[in-house]
């Protein structure tokens, strides 16, 4: 408080912490009442202060706690913002022919926010990173099930294959002396069983698969590949 002429300012807080869309409550009273003068609340000091509430005028969020006092000038600041955070001052106003000046001043108030005030922006950013999360391991999970699905289709079709399904394969048969001869098996008549043991000149046979017109809606990554082959002693 500062004392002067018999006149004292008297402005108890030093430090006030407040939430967002909280009120906000400056407590200020003066030691006289007919002292020439008015009383205002302002925000900074020097060039830079603003006029938070004065007696005239119209301030929506701003409201006298005591209404018509003229000793008790404490005032109510609903609905904080983060821009209301700064040095508040209770200032006394002396008249002269110059118009109103600064006569007397408390000490100040000095206004932040409480931490709490962090938590619904800290919470929103949990929320999004979860959500971001969430969404890579569906996107994980969605390519191993779909990769899964391909390789799948791979091992059913050598499974398909070993229950007697008709297949068209290629057959060669020869000897190192003369040229292999070449059978569709799925059009041609094979030698009996019976036949090929007794033939000395067979050496092996090779069964493969007869090629097929090429699959453009397959994917790379599913496209599968099989072949048979069978080597016999001759005698």
């Amino acid at each position: 408080a500062q004392v002067g002429r018999d006149f004292e300012v008297h402005q108890p807080q030093d430090k006030v912490l407040v939430t967002v869309g909280e009120t906000l409550n400056l407590n200020c009273t003066v030691s006289k009442s007919d002292y020439p003068g008015p009383v205002a609340w302002l925000k900074g000091w020097g060039s830079g202060n603003k006029t938070v509430y004065a007696q005239k005028g119209s301030f929506p969020r701003v409201t006298r706690v005591v209404n018509e006092s003229n000793t008790d000038f404490s005032v109510r600041i609903r609905d904080i913002r983060p821009e209301d955070t700064g040095t508040y001052y209770c200032v006394k106003f002396h008249r002269s022919v110059h118009g109103d000046e600064v006569f007397r001043h408390g000490k100040g108030t000095v206004v932040s926010l409480h931490g709490s005030a962090l938590v619904p922006s800290m919470a929103a950013a949990a929320v999004v990173l979860c959500f971001l999360l969430g969404l890579f391991i569906a996107l994980c999970m969605y390519k191993r099930k779909h990769r899964g699905k391909a390789e799948s289709q791979c091992l059913a079709r050598p499974a398909a294959m070993s229950s007697f399904s008709r297949i068209p394969l290629r057959c060669s048969v020869g000897s190192p002396s003369t040229p292999s001869k070449v059978l569709d098996a799925g059009t041609s008549h094979l030698p009996s069983q019976q036949s090929i043991k007794e033939d000395n000149d067979i050496h092996y046979a090779d069964l493969q698969p007869l090629p097929v017109a090429p699959q453009h809606n397959r994917s790379p990554s599913a496209t599968c590949s099989e072949y048979a082959s069978i080597r016999v002693a001759a005698k």
